[in-house]
């Protein structure tokens, strides 16, 4: 229940104490944002019968109807209509409210946080609303100018080049010597900038000179292939011929691998 309540009524939304870096006139704003959705938006679902006068009303959510006497839940703001107890639930993540506590804006209702973000972004860093004029979008997410960092070396990234890894921003350097899958054929990291091609969970530089057939040299990008054994080929007679040279290649170092050292 308490994870619920910090997830549904973030305290950062109402309470300026749990924001201390905000400038003054961000707390400004947020005391006004915050008095104005108490005055304007909050209330308190009542659990209780239907009453008579209300039989057969249809759930506010759902439609199926509520008889005299089953349990439900009215909300005095938005008039005499009743919900299933299972159906008083947030419009937008569809979670239900924790002690019945809601906000309702053109005739629906929300969870704390996500009526707070129908009118403000939020930063996809700190968790706060953002009353900034300023802030960056990326990805379809907003962070406060000061938050927009590399995961990895805090370094800030605005106006710089970067790569989303597990949903946050990565500089390209530390992408580039901590994340970057290594091409199958030259070895080198595949870098931020750089053309990739996947096959059966395999990375290769796109161009020409790596994608390519590991017999004839033929460019793959765009053709059908064969993969054996991690190399790739442009046709089963190339694979073939590859085959015949890998088996005698495999034989020599057998061989090799099991003549005794000169130590021994």
């Amino acid at each position: 229940r308490a994870r619920a309540l910090l997830q549904q009524l973030p305290p950062q939304d109402c309470d300026e104490r749990y924001c201390p870096d905000l400038a003054e006139e961000e707390r400004r704003q947020l005391r006004a944002f915050s008095a104005r959705r108490r005055r304007e938006a909050l209330g308190q679902g009542l659990e209780c019968p239907v009453p008579g006068p209300c039989h057969g009303c249809p759930c506010r959510k759902c439609g199926r109807r509520l008889n005299k006497g089953d349990p439900g839940i009215s909300a005095s703001r938005l008039g005499d209509q009743f919900w299933h107890p299972s159906c008083f639930s947030c419009h937008f993540c569809h979670q239900q409210l924790v002690d019945l506590i809601y906000f309702q804006q053109d005739g629906r209702i929300y969870c704390g946080r996500h009526h707070a973000e129908l009118f403000r972004p939020r930063c996809a860093s700190c968790d706060q609303l953002i009353f900034m004029e300023e802030c960056i979008e990326a990805e379809g997410r907003r962070w406060h100018l000061e938050h927009f960092c590399c995961l990895e070396c805090d370094e800030p990234l605005r106006g710089q080049r970067y790569v989303m890894r597990s949903g946050r921003p990565c500089c390209r350097g530390c992408f580039e010597s901590l994340f970057a899958e290594p091409c199958q054929a030259c070895g080198d990291p595949i870098g931020a900038d750089s053309e990739e091609a996947t096959h059966q969970g395999l990375h290769w530089h796109a161009r020409a000179a790596c994608f390519c057939c590991s017999l004839c040299r033929k460019p793959l990008r765009g053709q059908p292939l064969t993969c054996r054994r991690g190399r790739l080929f442009c046709s089963d007679a190339c694979s073939r011929g590859q085959d015949t040279s890998s088996t005698a290649s495999d034989s020599s170092d057998s061989a090799f691998a099991s003549a005794p050292s000169p130590d021994s």
